[in-house]
């Protein structure tokens, strides 16, 4: 009789060792497979909305105005986030710093488009009569380039706050630049479209320097903040 029962038992635990070994598999087919499609495909998807957004405002600012104003006014504002190198530094650095610290990636780059325009609007209004506007964007710099080389992670409300804030200053400086005889909504599509671009190409080489390299992104964010406080011993 003690046979048989050897026998069950060893047939039993055989059984155990290969549940747990099927358990082991699934899992880490389940830890290594999903994430990077998931994120292959966010990214595509991203991709694909920038470049619809970006040919239906080429559609929209084409002719149909005397002297083609709307497509001038257009590619004036696409422009100008790309001629500047404070502005070009800050949107960069705010797409690394969230791909490289949050988990809600896309907020605090949406905040920043949507109070840039906030910024713009002012800086139409009243041009560059707004004090403190030079001085807060070299502020945003030395600020952005600290965050992005100490790799600070700020609860997602407060760091959309900061970023935010300074996006003000940026917009201000934008509007109070609008080209004369330019379509001001064509112009601010514009910035705002180069803006959203550039926080893409900061989040696209955030999310591939994760897990590769934690030197590259400080030395970034290091350079970032000299060159604001350079800007701001200039501007004060």
């Amino acid at each position: 009789m003690s046979v048989p029962r050897l026998q069950n038992a060893c047939e039993t635990h055989d059984a155990h060792d290969a549940h747990d070994a099927d358990k082991v598999s699934a899992a880490s087919a389940a830890a290594f497979s999903p994430a990077p499609r998931r994120t292959r495909h966010r990214a595509a998807r991203v991709a694909t909305g920038l470049a619809l957004l970006a040919a239906s405002g080429v559609a929209l600012a084409h002719p149909g105005h005397p002297g083609h104003d709307a497509a001038s006014s257009f590619v004036a504002g696409f422009v100008h986030p790309l001629t500047g190198a404070d502005h070009l530094c800050a949107m960069i650095v705010v797409g690394l710093w969230s791909a490289l610290t949050s988990k809600r990636v896309w907020l605090a780059p949406l905040t920043f488009v949507a109070m840039l325009a906030a910024g713009g609007l002012l800086g139409m209004s009243y041009g560059a009569g707004l004090p403190g506007v030079e001085p807060m964007i070299a502020v945003s710099l030395l600020v952005l380039g600290l965050m992005l080389a100490t790799r600070a992670k700020l609860p997602a409300g407060a760091g959309a706050a900061v970023v935010g804030a300074f996006a003000i200053f940026h917009g201000v400086a934008h509007g109070a630049e609008l080209p004369a005889e330019a379509s001001a909504m064509h112009y601010v599509a514009g910035f705002l479209l180069a803006t959203a671009v550039l926080h893409s190409v900061g989040i696209v080489a955030g999310v591939a320097l994760r897990h590769r390299t934690a030197w590259l992104p400080r030395a970034l964010g290091a350079g970032v903040l000299v060159y604001g406080a350079s800007l701001l011993a200039a501007a004060t």
